[in-house]
């Protein structure tokens, strides 16, 4: 063996002994509310992004069959070499009408999306003031700049406002948030921000993938929730969790900055886009998302139910109104311990643990959906009520 496959040996053994190694659960299902494993067998699964339950639906199927007999398997290149079609077009301007922003450029996913931007719109003349919380295809695609970096705890508007002063020489700043913090479940204050960038002439980047189809009146996610539809510059999302749950990201924004990422962004002019039965599939969610509003409504009610009723147990939970419902362990051995016995129980949750959240902040992440049923919640409410007397919190 080479030294340096030892080495990459060692640090997976570190990470066992940490217990930060995680293995993938095998499936043999169609994702839904109910799934089974490979190893557990049948389970209630109450950690996917499956918001309004659409993943694995029927009429999906069905869209993206049509969408594979008529448009192929896929384009062979990318988009300005081998050309875009109809559908990807057609998806793109749904995407922007939708969240009222005037184009929409697709990605193969959000992580992409967010790689992309940066770069390609911020030069060294530039400043970027970025969340400490905002997710990792953040993180990486700021790296990827040259612009000036600044970063702000998590919705302190005092502390972004100061690095907004520090910033004010620079040619564009842009402050950029995600929408809804997935490991939290809380929504960044938009109104700060939205005032903010009004008073120091910045821009408004938005990455509302945990939010997209699903939060606010109408599901156009944390802009509308927030009041601020309108004052956000650049909005990312992915197509991969609320909206068919399949892959796919997008940047909506004004003209001349989608133009501008269709000829710079690298992520976007060097990978293949969508297969377009993802595409057409895309499309049918984004009109199931608008149409059936009984969706968003069964959600918010399976949010609020659930939410009330674990902290009725005692368990510590992040407060928020969000279908992410972070109960905290604090200890990763705990966390790691609380999942296995969940899973036991026929409950399919993750811990999550540092590197991810941070240290001494482990917790369970329990994910609502709208597919599940009033008895799905009280089973798993009875799982943590088990669970309470077996793991001390």
């Amino acid at each position: 063996m080479k030294t340096a496959y030892r080495q990459f040996q060692n640090v997976l053994d570190q990470l066992k002994q940490e217990g930060l190694y995680k293995e993938e659960q095998q499936i043999r299902t169609r994702q839904g509310s109910k799934i089974e494993t490979v190893e557990g067998g049948g389970c209630l699964n109450f950690c996917a992004n499956n918001y309004l339950g659409l993943a694995g639906s029927e009429e999906l199927v069905e869209a993206a069959k049509e969408g594979l007999d008529r448009w192929g398997y896929g384009l062979s290149s990318v988009r300005f070499i081998c050309g875009t079609q109809e559908v990807h077009k057609q998806l793109e301007k749904s995407l922007a009408a939708f969240f009222g922003m005037e184009d929409a450029i697709l990605y193969s996913s959000c992580f992409d999306a967010n790689g992309g931007i940066f770069e390609c719109l911020l030069k060294d003349d530039c400043a970027v003031i970025s969340d400490e919380l905002n997710h990792a295809s953040i993180i990486d695609g700021v790296r990827l700049c040259k612009a000036k970096k600044y970063r702000y705890k998590n919705n302190n508007m005092e502390e972004l406002e100061k690095c907004l002063q520090e910033a004010q020489d620079a040619r564009i700043r842009l402050i950029v948030t995600d929408g809804v913090f997935s490991m939290d479940g809380i929504l960044a204050d938009l109104q700060g921000i939205c005032r903010l960038a009004d008073q120091y002439d910045a821009l408004v980047m938005v990455d509302d993938s945990h939010a997209a189809g699903f939060v606010g009146k109408n599901g156009r996610g944390t802009p509308e929730a927030c009041g601020v539809e309108g004052r956000v510059d650049i909005l990312t999302g992915t197509l991969g969790k609320a909206l068919g749950g399949a892959s796919g990201g997008y940047v909506c924004a004004a003209r001349p900055i989608v133009d501008l990422l269709r000829q710079q962004s690298r992520p976007y002019l060097f990978s293949n886009t969508l297969a377009p039965s993802i595409a057409a599939a895309s499309l049918k969610a984004l009109e199931i998302a608008q149409k059936d509003s009984w969706r968003r409504e069964k959600l918010e009610e399976n949010t609020r139910y659930f939410r009330s009723e674990i902290q009725k147990m005692g368990f510590e939970v992040i407060e928020s109104t969000h279908p992410i419902v972070a109960v905290l362990f604090y200890e990763a051995e705990k966390a790691n311990r609380a999942a296995d016995i969940m899973m036991q129980q026929g409950i399919y949750v993750r811990s999550f643990v540092y590197p991810v959240v941070p240290k001494g902040k482990a917790r369970i992440r329990v994910q609502l959906s709208a597919a599940h049923s009033r008895e799905d919640l009280d089973r798993a409410l009875n799982a943590f009520r088990q669970l309470a007397g077996e793991v001390a919190r």
